[in-house]
């Protein structure tokens, strides 16, 4: 439908999973594509060829989304390769699990940093740009435990809380320059990771989810085309749970 005609998306930690699944979904919807990745490496490589295909801009760029400093590099230079900056996906994430009295300090920060720190990096790199086009819609990737918390992933489970409170404490201080600034929290997410998990274990998340399945990487990229596009133009500061009726 062309939802995003004359857009560019910027989305980090896009080579792969649910980032790459929103760039060809955006790119499908016309907007041209800026990714950022820890490395450009094949997969990169691919899904920037994968991506151009569609018949769009696409550029893949290495850096590392918890450096403040290159984050400001690669913005600026991704703002003139592009020209401008209309939707900002914050999807870098890790995650170093563990129960609290057995997380080291570096499980913590490596967690925090990657996850929320990058998020006010891109943030504060590109409102900038936004706020003198008078417009831009801003993407965190939470999760369902951000919301509900979850056992032996408080580090994890913080930073995905705050990323919800950021886009809440964005959206107000930037709604009147334009920019509008939302969450999505997933839940039971059919990715490469828990495809690999023991199938009892799959098999007893699936059976407490209403909807009986694991979702996709589409169903989070259909929510996040939404966001970003004109269809959301009344919408900000709301996290939008994907998870099937897991947590209602």
């Amino acid at each position: 439908m062309d939802l995003l005609k004359g857009k560019t998306a910027l989305i980090t930690g896009a080579a792969r999973g649910i980032g790459k699944a929103i760039a060809l979904k955006f790119a499908a919807e016309g907007a041209n594509i800026a990714f950022t990745d820890l490395v450009i490496d094949e997969n990169g490589q691919a899904t920037e060829s994968e991506i151009a295909q569609l018949g769009v801009k696409c550029k893949g760029y290495a850096s590392n989304a918890a450096d403040f400093a290159q984050t400001e590099e690669v913005v600026k230079q991704i703002h003139a390769d592009f020209g401008r900056i209309d939707i900002l996906v914050n999807n870098a994430g890790i995650t170093k699990d563990g129960l609290m009295l057995r997380m080291s300090e570096a499980q913590w920060e490596a967690v925090i940093n990657v996850n929320l720190k990058s998020a006010f990096n891109f943030i504060h790199a590109c409102a900038p740009i936004m706020m003198r086009q008078r417009s831009g819609s801003i993407i965190n990737m939470s999760s369902v435990v951000g919301v509900h918390g979850n056992a032996a992933q408080c580090n994890y489970a913080a930073s995905k809380a705050g990323l919800i409170a950021l886009a809440k404490s964005i959206g107000q201080e930037m709604g009147s320059r334009g920019i509008r600034a939302n969450s999505i929290a997933p839940g039971f997410i059919d990715t490469a990771m828990t495809q690999a998990l023991p199938e009892a274990i799959r098999k007893e998340w699936i059976e407490k989810i209403p909807l009986r399945r694991g979702g996709t990487v589409e169903d989070i990229a259909n929510v996040a085309t939404f966001l970003a596009s004109d269809m959301a133009s009344y919408v900000t500061g709301q996290v939008i749970q994907v998870d099937g009726g897991m947590n209602m």
